[in-house]
């Protein structure tokens, strides 16, 4: 199979940054990086590209990770709680999930990426909780939230066991 090097001009996820050379397939670059900018053919005049690409990604980044290192820092100081229905025995009605999560956070004011919350498995139960949320890939933030019951909780009433014939 023919493969092609190329430059990178702009960011492609699971590939590189920009400034990256790269192999691809042929008919990938062709059809897709090329016609779309994202990328350039590799030849002499475009080696000259590199630097000034990899100059402005060094900086692109170090925004980037100031940022969220900013984010981070309000994050720890955040403090969440979800107001729930409850059954008897304080048993919830459905569950937390990273989007209500980050609904919250959103209504806090607070301009996070839905998949940057990291919940394994939606919450099902009352108490404290903690949920990660990777803002960069050297920066992560472990948000405790908690879940409460918005009415009374009831005990559950043991049932009578039926009589035996």
């Amino acid at each position: 199979m023919a493969n092609s090097e190329i430059l990178l001009v702009k960011p492609v996820e699971g590939l590189g940054g920009e400034g990256d050379q790269v192999k691809v397939r042929a008919g990938y670059a062709r059809n897709y990086l090329l016609p779309r900018g994202i990328a350039v053919p590799l030849t002499g005049a475009n080696r000259k590209q590199v630097e000034a690409l990899k100059k402005g990604r060094a900086e692109r980044e170090s925004q980037e990770l100031a940022g969220a290192q900013e984010l981070a820092k309000k994050l720890e100081k955040a403090s969440l709680a979800f107001a729930v229905k409850t059954g008897e025995g304080g048993k919830m009605f459905g569950a937390i999930t990273a989007n209500d999560i980050h609904d919250k956070l959103v209504a806090g004011g607070f301009t996070i990426e839905k998949k940057r919350i990291h919940l394994h498995t939606p919450v099902k139960t009352l108490g404290q909780h903690t949920v990660k949320v990777k803002l960069h890939a050297d920066v992560s933030v472990d948000l405790n939230f908690d879940v409460v019951s918005e009415n009374p909780i009831e005990a559950a009433t043991p049932e009578a066991a039926p009589a035996k014939k």
